[in-house]
């Protein structure tokens, strides 16, 4: 059940002033800058305009796509500017041509580029001092500037999906997540999350996307979730019981899928010598049982929730056990509160290359104790990506609205690869069941019978 509601949390940037707003935006912009920077600086030229994998562009198209769509929400949109290259507008528009083709395109060389992007954010910057940040919705509480920093952390995000799939010497390094916390093996397998209304979706969030508006009241039954993501050990649990030999588990697409590519295990997982070994980032190191599974697809963790005797939770349900404090019946805007993620709540950002060990970051815990709901791994959930009642596009369609449908699952939550500035509570992703190479694991839940549900 769904009713309209306005949501009650902080309007956090759009309560600021002006200043405020301006360092803001002005910091996420050149946090972003900075990432991008050391994706596409760590290889040479040749990396930058080869084509990893036909489910990717090339580093070098999503370096000038990203100055691109900056010049075009910002300098002609905001700024009222003319364009600065008009003729590449179509080479770097994501809609005109499918990533398998892109390196047949007359793509910008690595270091125009980097010129262009240069030349671009120096400009935005001059806009940034001189608009006001309110007046039209694109300019309110500095929207615009936002969503374009939040666009080019998702394109890092892409682009260090691309680094996963090179093959070649690692190119990147960051220091491994601290161990898990002294209290992680005694945590319970599961949490009731207590049934009733929660507020979904957020009307305040001054800087939250189409597709997370507006907030609206939906009722849930009592159910269980993991209380972490599922982990590497528990899934070689599901291979070595023959999990992909066994087509009682899986959604007939999923086997299907399963039988064409001759699947066996997650992506970038091999066995050697009676070891079961994963690639990553140009490493090759022993399957960490104590993570979160990770490069999974949506019909692998389904498989696994049937072989569990349990199933994926909602996209409701994971947004009522991240969000909702049944103390107050308000819904935070993070499981932990309303402050924005710190390096002891989640693990984001890039900060390490990896996730940490389940049941970490007990100071990012909701308030029923389930933990890693942000960052470490996307969550696949049992939804597809479907609008809110009452949505509406903006500022344009082609952001949400023409992926709707059940061609799309909806993940939750953010991976470690994920900025902050592109996460939240209410933050929805989406892609197709089949995608493995993307950072996403998940985690299960059940029905609580009656006599549970107290």
């Amino acid at each position: 059940m769904t009713t309209a509601h306005r949501d009650t949390g902080p309007g956090t940037e759009a309560d600021a002033d002006p200043e405020t707003l301006r360092r803001r935006a002005l910091d996420r912009l050149i946090t972003a800058r900075s990432r991008t920077r050391t994706l596409t600086t760590c290889v040479d030229d040749h990396d930058l305009t080869a084509q990893h994998s036909p489910l990717m562009s090339p580093l070098v198209w999503d370096l000038a796509h990203i100055a691109n769509q900056e010049e075009l929400w910002l300098l002609r949109n905001v700024g009222g500017r003319d364009p600065m290259h008009p003729e590449i507008d179509p080479i770097y528009d994501a809609f005109e041509h499918p990533r398998a083709e892109r390196p047949t395109l007359p793509l910008l060389a690595p270091a125009e580029a980097r010129g262009y992007a240069a030349e671009v954010r120096g400009r935005v910057l001059d806009l940034l001092d001189s608009t006001e940040l309110r007046g039209t919705p694109l300019l309110d509480a500095g929207f615009a500037f936002g969503m374009i920093a939040q666009h080019e952390q998702q394109h890092d995000e892409t682009m260090l999906i691309t680094h996963q799939l090179r093959r070649g010497p690692a190119a990147l390094d960051a220091p491994p997540p601290a161990p898990a916390p002294a209290d992680a093996l005694r945590l319970p397998a599961e949490v009731l999350v207590p049934g009733g209304p929660f507020t979904m979706g957020t009307s305040t969030e001054a800087w939250a996307l189409d597709n997370e508006r507006p907030a609206h009241t939906v009722d849930i039954a009592p159910f269980f979730l993991d209380t972490t993501p599922v982990t590497c050990g528990d899934y070689l649990a599901f291979i070595e019981d023959g999990g992909y030999h066994e087509p009682r588990w899986w959604a007939p697409d999923g086997w299907a899928m399963v039988r064409e590519h001759t699947l066996t295990a997650p992506l970038f997982w091999s066995r050697e010598g009676g070891q079961w070994l994963r690639r990553r980032f140009g490493l090759i190191e022993p399957v960490p049982r104590e993570e979160p599974v990770l490069h999974v697809s949506w019909y692998e963790a389904d498989a696994y929730a049937r072989w569990a005797g349990r199933r994926l939770p909602t996209e409701a349900e994971w947004e009522k056990a991240a969000r909702h404090d049944p103390a107050t019946g308000r819904s935070r805007r993070f499981p932990w509160g309303d402050a924005d993620p710190g390096p002891d709540h989640a693990n984001l950002g890039q900060r390490h290359l990896r996730p940490a060990a389940a049941g970490s970051y007990p100071q990012g815990a909701s308030p029923l104790g389930i933990r890693q709901l942000i960052g470490d791994v996307w969550e696949w959930t049992a939804s597809d990506f479907l609008p809110y009642p009452g949505f509406r596009a903006f500022p344009y369609r082609e952001y949400s609205e023409v992926f709707f449908g059940s061609a799309y699952k909806v993940l939750r939550g953010g991976a470690f690869a994920v900025d902050p500035v592109a996460c939240r509570g209410t933050f929805r992703n989406w892609d197709y069941p089949v995608r493995r190479q993307i950072f996403a694991g998940f985690r299960t839940a059940r029905d609580a019978a009656p006599s549970e549900a107290v």
